[in-house]
């Protein structure tokens, strides 16, 4: 391989993030339940969030809208004030989540960091995630910060363009396969998943990966062997 970039996801695989979010969905299903069932809360919030990714993007500012809305649909426009208040709430305290690093991230970056080119290509608010990357200490070791409002081919090939690299030379490490693998291989890159406890219902995909630049790991630190460190 020649690899000149090196590109991390950031939620659930630099630091924790999903599991914040199904607390945050527990608290709604719980302020909602004279309405509907347990499930059927969930699955429309869910289909709201999915119907909204257009307008709102990805993060926790479009989430909680997307909460709000499906709070005035369930309850026929007839919720309180005082629990839309509750769901302002809600997200505003997923904003203030402390960073939690999942293990091995910043041993990793030490040891590749002044090697190869680091970056982060994360889907997201960009204040959120430049907040979340700052607070965590871990923006020193990046040479760019990419938030991406979709993480498809084209998005990437958008990305390793700016970056001034052809696609081979561009390894994505993330949880998600199938925004963190399978556009970057489609496009000729490299890509490493490294999965997550807590996956997000529209990031699974229902089928297994082969393809002879895909590498599947079970922790962050596991890559470094391929870069002989």
């Amino acid at each position: 391989m020649d690899i000149k970039v090196i590109a991390f996801d950031a939620d659930d695989t630099l630091f924790v993030n999903e599991p914040y979010f199904v607390e945050t969905e527990e608290k709604f299903l719980e302020l909602m339940q004279d309405y509907l069932s347990r499930q059927s809360l969930s699955q429309e919030l869910f289909k709201i969030e999915i119907d909204n990714l257009g307008l709102y993007g990805y993060g926790i500012k479009a989430y909680t809208l997307s909460m709000i809305e499906a709070a005035l649909k369930i309850s026929d426009n007839t919720i309180s004030v005082e629990a839309i208040e509750k769901i302002l709430e809600y997200g505003k305290e997923l904003l203030q989540r402390p960073i939690e690093l999942l293990d091995g991230v910043e041993q990793t970056l030490e040891a590749l960091f002044g090697k190869y080119r680091l970056v982060v290509a994360t889907k997201g608010d960009l204040l959120d995630q430049r907040r979340k990357l700052h607070n965590s200490g871990l923006g020193k070791y990046f040479h760019h910060i990419e938030v991406m409002s979709d993480k498809k081919e084209q998005d990437y090939l958008d990305l390793v363009k700016r970056l001034d690299i052809k696609p081979e030379e561009f390894f994505m490490i993330g949880n998600s396969l199938k925004s963190d693998v399978l556009p970057v291989l489609n496009i000729g890159g490299h890509a490493v998943h490294i999965p997550f406890h807590t996956t997000w219902a529209h990031e699974r995909i229902d089928h297994e990966v082969k393809h002879e630049n895909f590498r599947a790991l079970d922790k962050i630190s596991a890559i470094l062997p391929i870069f002989n460190l």
